[in-house]
């Protein structure tokens, strides 16, 4: 369990002061302007030696991705882009940075875009988080008048603005070429690649595009050394991460823990427990509604981290661990997700866009039992013929909960099936 002294968000929950001076208390904007002038290489080099990866979901090394823009400014100005558009089903963690400790993401905001040139951050907020966006103006407001962030940010000699951009509740817009065409007042719509952001992104500039968990993080990294980040969690797997644990749990959360942490230890001391007891278990969504289902049998010695989500063919995403008992229609709750991907698909890609269609409207017919056996077989060629064939990664987010249902329930589709046969026999007869 994480030990206090090592906790980064020491407000998550909203209890202590929000303000400023309240922010101040808890050690943020200490010592800013020092690490802002040890200069970019120094600043990118420590995020790397972290080991800190990416938590908006895909895991990728944040200094890695830093170190991809230009190592000198031209005539393109660089953007810093925060992605706070949370529209994963289940994820709620970045909300409640924005809500309780926006001052970290300002403070982290600054730093990053140090690191990388950048004069300027965007950050683009989910449209529906409406009071998020008045606690991070407010938080905003404070610190330019403190002269933490514009001219001569914290005395340090670098000019830094941040800015806010209210999305309208598109979940494609999550994705960093697509939140970038909507912030330059265009469709959502996702780019093809390359060219990569880090070479031409907002405006046709150099940009990187961060999740907000992953900025939030990056003051307490630089102050207290790399190496201190390092040695929590699991090795590649390193430092402390936000789980948002919802579904049939006795306390649904949000927490901060070590990576690495069993999913049964996490679910048990800050969810309360499985609802009825850990026997009455079905299955665990580990990281947000687009990795695949883990069942009980894979749960009971989970650990909460990339790599070991990966191997039990799952992923951790973005660490919204949705709980369901043995209460739940496990097909009906997949059937779900299939039609909110069919919803937010963005139409580009034929994979995607009619797929995602076929997906759902079969999935409705194995909630029901009114399919055959057989096309169990076809629904999974189906998302291997969506998956990895898309511009962006929804085609696979609406293909891996399908495949995990496939894998690990594929007993309770067929007795659904055979049971509606069974069923229009008798009424046949």
């Amino acid at each position: 369990m994480l030990k206090e002294e090592n906790r980064i968000f020491h407000n998550i929950h909203g209890f202590k002061d929000l303000s400023l001076a309240g922010a101040r208390s808890r050690g943020d904007w200490d010592g800013t302007k020092e690490l802002i002038q040890k200069g970019r290489e120094w600043l990118i080099e420590e995020v790397k030696n972290s080991g800190l990866r990416g938590r908006g979901g895909a895991g990728f090394s944040t200094g890695m991705k830093w170190s991809f823009m230009p190592k000198e400014v031209g005539d393109r100005p660089h953007y810093l882009v925060v992605n706070a558009d949370e529209g994963e089903p289940g994820t709620c963690k970045d909300r409640e940075i924005l809500r309780h400790e926006p001052h970290k993401l300002l403070e982290g905001s600054l730093l990053a875009g140090a690191a990388m040139g950048a004069n300027a951050a965007y950050c683009y907020v989910r449209g529906e988080f409406y009071r998020e966006t008045e606690a991070l103006q407010r938080a905003v407001d404070e610190a330019r008048d403190a002269g933490l962030i514009g001219k001569n940010a914290c005395g340090s000699g670098w000019d830094f603005e941040f800015h806010l951009h209210r999305g309208a509740g598109a979940y494609i817009c999550g994705e960093e070429s697509a939140l970038i065409e909507s912030l330059e007042g265009k469709k959502g719509q996702p780019r093809m690649k390359p060219p990569f952001p880090a070479n031409v992104g907002l405006y046709g500039c150099p940009t990187t595009v961060n999740n907000v968990e992953s900025i939030a993080v990056v003051p307490d990294i630089l102050r207290r050394g790399a190496g201190w980040f390092a040695s929590l969690g699991k090795p590649n797997n390193t430092g402390t991460k936000l789980f948002a644990i919802s579904g049939h749990v006795e306390t649904p959360c949000v927490v901060e823990e070590e990576m690495g942490i069993t999913l049964r230890e996490l679910v048990d001391k800050h969810g309360g427990g499985v609802r009825g007891g850990w026997d009455n278990l079905l299955a665990v969504i580990p990281g947000g509604s687009s990795v695949p289902v883990v069942p009980k049998s894979l749960c009971d010695t989970l650990c909460m981290d990339f790599d070991s989500c990966r191997d039990a063919q799952s992923g951790l995403g973005t660490a919204a661990v949705i709980v369901m008992d043995n209460s739940t229609d496990i097909v009906a709750g997949i059937a779900r997700l299939s039609r909110f991907y069919m919803h937010e698909s963005c139409g580009q890609c034929t994979p995607c866009r009619e797929g995602t269609g076929w997906m759902s409207r079969m999935m409705e017919r194995m909630v029901t039992g009114s399919a055959s056996i057989e096309e169990i077989d076809l629904l999974e060629e189906i998302t291997r013929q969506v998956e990895g064939h898309t511009i962006c990664a929804l085609g696979d987010a609406a293909a891996w909960p399908i495949q995990g249902l496939i894998r690990h329930f594929r007993p309770v589709m067929e007795k659904r099936i055979n049971d509606y046969q069974a069923t229009r026999n008798e009424q046949a007869a």
